[in-house]
């Protein structure tokens, strides 16, 4: 074996076999956090352990476990689902036998891989059959930087007051970066425990409550009360139940919670957790501090009225420690006084006033070591066993010897501060320890002498009646030696004469428009806030609220007031020492409001009507006294007046027509007035309603029998019988089924006057005392035979396309055989889902067509599906399919639908860069992006939805710029796609620009590279020209890459100017121009005349074309002559003689013998002569030459 490696899935470790791995090929790996699944967690039936793994070859894969095998098949189900490539172990009905360590193996030729998983079935109450997995990780060194999970479990239950405790453990510095995690955390674990608690408050930590057991407990409200509970030590679930003997116990008082953990050892330290249905709800740290008793508490005697203390060195310094008092945990408080010294090691309880109740044994525990004692309270008095015990303790601690103790006079009860109000009395007692000890009370350092002093044996008072702000102070008492001393404060709140209290308190009654008036005394010191509410809203002053406010008294003055005036008024005085409030009532009488609908029918007949209606929303403050109606028959002009009737919203008319329709007036009448009117709709003397359609119960040849529902309005009287009617189809006649003169009764009726084998419908009509009402609607078309019998089974049930939402369906109609399975006239489709066990139909109506598309599919679950013919004979068997189907589109490889798609972008810096990337895949791929071959940074943003997936860059950086891959992949195949997005922005100029000149007719132009140039190795550089003639920009060269360009055809006497542009696949940059170049010195161009090319010598045939020339170079231009035979020619028109820039040339168009000879060219101008010559040879005729 080569060695061992760790996955990046925390858990599973790997063996490599080989050195090299080959390129493609991979040792295998757990690509995903391994999944544990429980079906049926209310009976732990079905456990399932599941685990997704790559590498090439494909692995092997294993199942083991430590104590056991699982090679019974009943009991152990290994498979694998290759459409989401995951393997699996199954465990039916789970049994405590079965709580083991189980590992999944996977293993190729280059390496193998483990994983390790704990399985815990605890039975017990409570939890019966509730299975638990844990995945067994080995502890890992973490990183430097890298916070300890247990760190973030730990602050997530904590009171604030302990972060910085925690942080300085874990050693976190930094506050800031840890309140924003810690925030996110929050929102995240609040998000998972609102799916099963509604209410978790007062969270206490792990501590030892009495000796042998510590505690720790919450309160939760929870939204399912069946949801089940976990507890957990150091990641590990351990069992509780409700009995207390058992070492973890829980106890549940109303909503508290409270966990236990009895027998306690040294072991039982760790990090304590509740769960709830998987979701952390609690988490605490026990550590048991290293500690014991140095000196343990004494036993004390204490006489009755007196204070016994307890005090305990221990030897390490602790914060806190337990006392305990008859068994039951002491919280400080009025009855005891829990101190601990500055050193932590000292501990105090003080038991205040001891009475004979207090007796009994109390004890003290500091970790895992507990001391207990008696204290002994006796009815005389006596000086206590222990009056200084803490100098004693110390002495012990420190010099470990014995001394004798002081028993001089001392306070058993000393001084308190006092509040009292300015005006009463206000009393202050000290008691000391001996009766025959007398004393002196100062105030602010001064004897008293003019107040009331009382010694009442131990007991010592001094009485301020009357008290005034210069009686406040502080008061001390001196006796023998011995002081103690306190505050009177004396207060100046604000008061009210009672007397002015009742008399506010009364209600103020008036008249809308009239003014009220509200005035309150009071005294207090200043400076006092006043304020007036109105029903809680605070009134401030305007045109309709005036408010007076002196040192003495406070005054609200409200005019014109309105109805919505009404209500509480408070007055609220405020100062410094205290608030009070006065509760008044005002109450503004109005007239009332007009009587509100909707109008409800009692009863409706022939002769009369009954109705009600809802009385004013608002009274007005006065009780409704009457009401006034009016009536109108509806077609005529005129109100009659009906009069006042007595103060209930109800009315019975029986002055009406039969068939005569009415409205109605109504007003409210109180002592304040009458209201507006409220006109009712309608009325009149109903007919019934509708009944609802007739539904056939049973057919046959000769009877037909139908069922109904009366109707919902009965016009306002009893239904005293119901009309059938019937009629054939294609008739428009409808004829009586009943006898006209007998009703039906009842609400089902058998109808016998029916021909076999014709179509009938039915409808029925409610009769009251006004008459018969409308009839209902008809029924269905039913024929006059006996009942059919039920069709067969569909033929052919098969799917004809399927995506993950929907399903299509398609079948044959069933055969018919004449007295075993009729004609099918509907079909039903129905579903289950692989889940549960009841069918559920997919249309309520029969379906007429032999097809169906299922719709609102869950994705990729799994379902099985079956069509039932049906007719009215009923539904014949169900036909389902060979298979169950799952919600998935038929397999299709992944394929880009947009053939358009960009392979390059340029994006600006700052902008986002977004890149969409559409295809079709079946079933769903899984899609992974990468950058450069690796995967993508957390600040790219990738979002998949079907058929498509998007990748966003919210904010480009240059950086970002690179090649994006993104894979498609599925069971089917994968396919890939390459897009180079390069991020870049405008260019910075270069820098100078400068000239040089090295060789003549050329010039260098160098400058400094753009800054840009190291971050862009796209960018490049444009040089531009404009001289002194032309006056114009024009570019010499681009796309340079180097730092420099060399000029050519630099024309002498021409000034010249040069631009350099830095240039990207965003634009161009700000220009970098050079200085402007000229010659240092002006240049002289004249020259003598020199041949650069001469003649050459020729050789002709006789009337052949002969053509002669040379160049010349000279200033100023030379004068060119030509000679043949030293005889000049220039004026010869037989020879085509020319000179153009230079180059002289002459033309002889048909040779002859005469033309043969030497020809020479001569040049000349002011600096001189040159001259260069030749020799034409003329050949005889051509004849000669055949």
């Amino acid at each position: 074996l080569l060695g061992k490696k760790r996955s990046k899935v925390p858990g599973v470790m790997i063996t490599q076999f080989v050195e090299n791995i080959p390129a493609g090929k991979s040792h295998p790996d757990f690509s995903q956090v391994l999944k544990l699944t429980l079906l049926n967690p209310l009976t732990g039936k079905l456990a399932v352990f599941k685990a997704i793994i790559t590498g090439d070859p494909t692995p092997n894969v294993t199942w083991a476990r430590n104590n056991g095998d699982v090679s019974d098949p009943e009991r152990y189900v290994a498979s694998y689902d290759p459409v989401v490539g995951e393997h699996q172990l199954q465990m039916a009905n789970v049994g405590v036998d079965q709580a083991d360590t189980y590992k999944c193996y996977a293993s190729n030729e280059y390496g193998r891989a483990i994983v390790t998983v704990t399985l815990n079935v605890i039975e017990g109450q409570g939890v019966h059959g509730v299975l638990c997995f844990r995945r067994v990780e080995q502890k890992e060194e973490r990183k430097d930087g890298e916070v300890d999970e247990k760190f973030w479990e730990l602050l997530l239950s904590a009171d604030k007051k302990d972060y910085e405790r925690i942080c300085a453990e874990y050693r976190v510095t930094d506050f800031r970066w840890m309140l924003k995690k810690l925030n996110e955390k929050k929102k995240e674990i609040e998000e998972q425990q609102s799916q099963y608690i509604e209410h978790l408050s007062n969270l206490r930590h792990i501590e030892i409550k009495m000796p042998g057991c510590a505690e720790f407990e919450f309160e939760m409200d929870l939204k399912d009360q069946n949801a089940r509970i976990f507890l957990f030590k150091d990641g590990v679930m351990v069992p509780f139940n409700t009995n207390t003997d058992e070492k973890h116990s829980l106890r549940q008082v109303g909503r508290k919670f409270i966990f236990s953990v009895h027998g306690l050892n040294a072991e039982d330290a760790g990090l304590y957790q509740v769960d709830i249905e998987g979701v952390n709800v609690f988490s605490t740290d026990f550590k048991i501090p290293a500690v014991d008793f140095l000196v343990e508490i004494q036993e004390v005697k204490a006489v009755e009225r007196e204070d016994a203390v307890f005090e305990c060195v221990l030897s390490a310094p602790l914060s806190k420690i337990s006392w305990l008092g008859k068994n039951i945990p002491l919280e400080p408080g009025e009855k005891y006084d829990i101190s601990v010294s500055d050193d932590m090691l000292i501990h105090r309880l003080v038991v205040k006033d001891c009475m004979q109740v207090d007796k009994g044994i109390y004890a003290a525990v500091a970790g895992m070591k507990s001391c207990n004692t008696w204290l002994i309270v006796e009815g005389k008095i006596k000086l206590r066993h222990h009056p200084h015990l803490s100098d004693q303790l110390i002495h012990m601690w420190r010099r470990r010897s014995d001394q004798d103790r002081d028993t001089g006079v001392h306070f058993t009860c000393g001084l308190s501060d006092v509040h009292a109000i300015i005006g009463q009395s206000a009393e202050m007692v000290c008691k000391l320890s001996s009766e025959k000890c007398d004393g002196i009370w100062y105030k602010d350092g001064k004897e008293v002498n003019d107040l009331t002093i009382v010694k009442d044996g131990a007991v010592h008072k001094i009485i301020v009646s009357n008290c005034t702000e210069e009686d406040g102070g502080k008061y001390r008492f001196e006796a023998d030696g011995r002081k103690t001393e306190a505050m009177l404060i004396v207060e100046d709140p604000p008061r009210m004469n009672q007397d002015d209290l009742a008399k506010f308190s009364e209600p103020v009654i008036i008249k809308v428009g009239q003014k009220a008036t509200f005035k309150m005394d009071f005294v207090g010191r200043e400076p006092i806030k006043v304020q007036w509410y109105n029903e809680g809203e605070e009134m401030l002053e305007d045109n309709h609220i005036k408010i007076e406010k002196s040192d003495s008294h406070s005054r609200l003055l409200l005019v014109k007031c309105q109805r919505k005036d009404s209500g509480e008024i408070k007055l609220k005085l405020k100062n410094k020492f205290g608030t009070i409030e006065a509760l008044s009532r005002l109450i503004v009488l109005d007239k009332p409001t007009n009587p509100m609908g909707p109008v409800e029918v009692l009863e409706a007949s022939a002769s009369c009507v009954e109705f009600k209606w809802r009385p004013p929303k608002d009274d007005g403050g006065s009780p409704i006294k009457n009401y006034y109606i009016e009536r109108n028959q509806i077609g005529r002009n005129t109100w009659t007046k009906i009069g006042n009737i007595r103060g209930e919203p109800h009315y019975k008319d029986t002055d009406m027509d039969h068939g005569r329709r009415y409205c109605y007036r109504i007003r409210a009448v109180t002592a304040e007035g009458t209201s507006g009117i409220f006109e009712t709709n309608d009325i009149q003397a109903a007919y019934p309603g509708p009944p609802s359609t007739p539904k056939v119960v049973s057919a046959f040849k000769n009877c037909i029998t139908l069922a109904w529902s009366p109707p919902t309005n009965t016009g306002g009287t009893n239904i005293v019988g119901y009309n059938m009617e019937k009629r054939k189809r294609g008739s428009n006649l409808w004829g009586q089924a009943n006898p006209p003169d007998e009703p039906i009764k009842g609400k089902q009726y058998d109808v016998k006057d029916v021909v076999e084998g014709m179509e009938y419908e039915f409808r029925v009509s409610a009769i009251n005392f006004s008459g018969t009402g409308e009839p209902s609607t008809p029924s269905e078309f039913v024929i006059a035979r006996d009942p059919k019998k039920p069709p067969g089974k569909v033929i052919d049930l098969k799917v004809t396309d399927s995506t993950y939402t929907s399903l299509s369906l398609s079948w044959t109609k069933p055969k018919e055989e004449e007295g075993v399975q009729d004609e099918a006239k509907g079909y039903f489709v129905e579903l289950r889902p692989a889940e549960n066990t009841e069918w559920g139909r997919c249309n309520s109506n029969p379906l007429i067509s032999t097809s169906y598309t299922i719709l609102g599919l869950k994705s990729m679950a799994m379902y099985w599906v079956r069509v039932v013919a049906s007719n009215e004979g009923g539904d014949g068997e169900p036909r389902d399919l060979d298979n169950y189907i799952i919600a998935m589109p038929p397999p299709v490889r992944p394929n880009f639908t947009n053939r358009k798609m960009k392979s390059f972008m340029v994006m600006r810096a700052e902008n986002s860069a977004r890149v969409n990337i559409n295809f079709e895949a079946s079933p769903m791929p899984t899609i992974i992006w990468l950058k450069d071959g690796i995967p993508v940074s957390k600040r790219v943003t990738m979002s998949n939805t079907d058929g498509m997936s998007q990748l966003l860059i919210p904010s480009a950086e240059r950086s970002d710029s690179g090649i994006y891959t993104i894979i498609v992949k599925n069971i089917v195949g994968q396919e890939t796609f390459s897009v180079e997005i390069r991020v870049t922005d405008d260019p910075k100029p270069p820098g100078p620009v400068e000239l040089e000149e090295n060789v003549p007719g050329t010039l260098t132009v160098s400058w400094e590279p753009s800054p840009d140039e190291k971050r862009d190795n796209h960018l490049h550089y444009m040089v531009m020209k404009r001289d002194s003639i032309k006056r114009t920009w024009h570019s010499v060269a681009d796309r340079l890459f180097n730092n420099n360009f060399t000029a050519v055809n630099i024309m002498p006497g021409r000034e010249y100017n040069f631009r350099v542009y830095a240039k990207n696949d965003i634009g161009l940059s700000e220009p970098s121009e050079s200085l402007t170049w000229a010659p240092s010195k002006p240049c002289n161009f004249d020259s003598a005349p020199i041949f650069m090319v001469p003649l050459k010598m020729h050789t002709i045939p006789e009337k052949y074309e002969c053509y002669m020339s040379c160049a010349v170079r000279g200033f100023p231009t030379p004068h060119i002559t030509w000679y043949r035979n030293k005889v000049s020619i220039n004026t010869d028109t037989n020879y085509y003689i020319t000179n153009t820039c230079g180059v002289c040339s002459m033309l002889i168009l048909r040779v002859g013998a005469k033309d043969n000879g030497e020809y020479r060219v001569v040049a000349e101008n002011s600096l001189g002569r040159a001259e260069c010559s030749t020799q034409l040879t003329i050949l005889g005729m051509l004849t000669e030459y055949v």
